[in-house]
């Protein structure tokens, strides 16, 4: 998008009072985005005469620092009308108008977990983490995580260290790191993964952010895997959030003694999945893999291009055309997507497909193999 066509988004994401549901409520009476910058039409729209006031008097100098921001490298901002805008999140109440991106937005169309817990974890709990997030990731999941302290910084550095994709929500402006501590990790994440923020710049950090980064985190995912939380800790908020916007919400569980687990097992009392291996998780998730956004679109491109749209590996050429990049090797994703004619996001859920159905197993190193039928 146009410096011009992106300053009526940026303008109305800084005025004071409009939050995503007066935002969604013009863009929905607009017809068109260009509406949004004349203010005879807001006004018209029934915009508040305070609230329209507060629109006019943004700042210039704020404006332009977003503008100046995203001209640096691998920094871009999706409005609600970006195809890659994620499906996924667009799919929850109100979701953020604009999302500010450092790093690959196309990670954000992939299946993605969230990894959440307490700041305060255990070594025990820190481990789990940092082992589920590297597993997932050999699985095909991208892992997403809040950059908090404790549960979060391990799941993200699990990720890292598999080689794998993982995906940082902000409750900043992307400009800033929070905490300070994570500024190393956030600069690996931006390399790597992305970091991603429904807030411009200069924002900082406070306490009524972490709600809305929460709900991002949740909503971006297919579920939410709680690692260890105390029973009145911020990761039992993405909790109830995933439920309300219909994801799955697993917990792992501890020993009775270990105040950390007993958020986890209030979970799991009340019907989150207990969960002790990520074969647990697959099992779970691995159904609604069919009607994630990334698959009905790999399931589309399938049938325009001709091929049934049927769920067997061996109609679907995608994934027959992954299995023939593959031969008898072991592969890591980046190999196979040289190899192959899909992008990464086509690659990766066709990965995961593929590995439910019995065809392909995680390697050593990242890597993957196929496993021949008897």
């Amino acid at each position: 998008m146009n410096t011009d066509a992106l300053l009526p988004w940026l303008r109305l994401l800084r005025t004071p009072g409009i939050g995503p549901a007066t935002f969604h409520r013009l863009l929905s009476a607009s017809g068109a985005a260009a509406a949004l910058g004349d203010a005879a039409w807001l006004r018209a729209a029934g915009l508040e005469a305070s609230l329209l006031r507060a629109w006019r008097e943004v700042s210039e100098a704020e404006l332009q620092r977003d503008l100046a921001w995203l001209s640096g490298a691998q920094r871009h901002v999706l409005t609600l009308d970006d195809p890659r805008y994620p499906a996924q999140l667009r799919e929850i109440p109100a979701p953020p108008p604009l999302l500010f991106v450092q790093g690959d937005p196309e990670l954000l169309a992939l299946p993605q977990i969230a990894l959440v817990g307490a700041r305060t974890a255990t070594p025990q709990g820190l481990e789990n983490a940092e082992a589920f997030a590297a597993e997932l990731t050999r699985r095909g999941f991208v892992v997403t995580s809040g950059l908090a302290l404790g549960i979060d910084g391990a799941a993200h550095r699990g990720a890292l260290a598999a080689d794998g994709y993982t995906v940082a929500v902000c409750a900043t402006g992307l400009d800033r790191v929070y905490p300070a501590r994570h500024k190393a990790l956030a600069q690996e994440i931006a390399t790597r993964g992305a970091l991603v923020s429904e807030f411009p710049t200069g924002v900082q950090a406070l306490a009524e952010h972490f709600p809305r980064r929460n709900r991002l985190i949740s909503g971006l995912s297919m579920g939410v895997l709680v690692v260890e939380a105390a029973q009145q800790s911020g990761s039992l908020i993405t909790a109830r959030l995933a439920l309300e916007q219909g994801r799955e919400v697993l917990a792992i569980p501890g020993s009775i003694h270990n105040p950390m687990a007993r958020g986890c097992h209030a979970l799991i009392r009340q019907g989150a999945k207990l969960v002790e291996t990520v074969d647990d998780i697959l099992v779970e998730l691995g159904p609604l893999l069919g009607a994630h956004p990334a698959r009905r679109a790999a399931a589309s491109a399938s049938a325009s291009a001709g091929a049934a749209p049927t769920p067997t590996p061996e109609a679907d050429e995608r994934l027959a055309g992954i299995l023939r990049a593959m031969g008898d090797e072991t592969l890591t994703l980046d190999e196979l997507v040289s190899r192959s004619t899909y992008p990464v996001a086509a690659v990766q859920a066709a990965l995961m497909m593929l590995e439910l159905d019995g065809r392909i197993a995680p390697a050593p190193g990242g890597r993957y193999q196929r496993l021949r039928r008897r």
